[in-house]
């Protein structure tokens, strides 16, 4: 009897010990890829992007890659969008937009082009300005260019847009 009574104190001590040491370690993992300290950092706000291009200008470009960036930041992270004067700060201007041949062919007319599109991005982290930076931001895409710019410019230029919100949300609080 004593010895039953021995084996289950012994049983109960090593669950209960169990039991702490789960308590005490905890993983956490973050699948949206962003590494935020939400007791520092709350708030993000964002001026209007832009479009300063000299060479072409798109018209719809300069909202679709506003509403492309707030979205990014709203869906994949905790922070609530504020006007102004957010812990994070995201402005800039889209600098480049423009169409290049990319290849001549033997009858001397253009093969391929190139659209490529490049942003200038000032990021402020109110809560850390060792992180702030101004950086430019760049995406390309090829095209035939038997196709005319018009049929393909929209899927290419949100291609473009995804490309270079994905870098500036990596650059900015991805922190790989």
């Amino acid at each position: 009897m004593a010895l039953n009574r021995i084996k289950r104190l012994n049983i109960i001590s090593v669950l209960a010990v169990s039991l702490c040491l789960l308590a005490a370690c905890t993983v956490s993992y973050k699948f949206n890829g962003s590494s935020i300290n939400y007791d520092k950092v709350k708030t993000i706000s964002f001026e209007n992007f832009p479009n300063r291009s000299a060479a072409f200008v798109w018209g719809p470009m300069e909202s679709m890659f506003n509403t492309a960036l707030q979205d990014k930041y709203m869906q994949q992270t905790r922070l609530k969008q504020v006007r102004q004067n957010g812990d994070l700060q995201l402005s800039g201007e889209i600098t480049n937009y423009d169409a290049y041949n990319k290849g001549v062919g033997s009858d001397g007319y253009s093969t391929m082009a190139e659209l490529k599109m490049t942003v200038n991005v000032r990021y402020v982290n109110n809560t850390n300005h060792a992180e702030d930076f101004e950086q430019q931001f760049s995406a390309s895409r090829e095209y035939n260019s038997t196709q005319q710019l018009s049929a393909v410019q929209e899927e290419l230029v949100n291609q473009m847009i995804d490309e270079i919100v994905e870098q500036i949300f990596n650059a900015t609080v991805a922190n790989w």
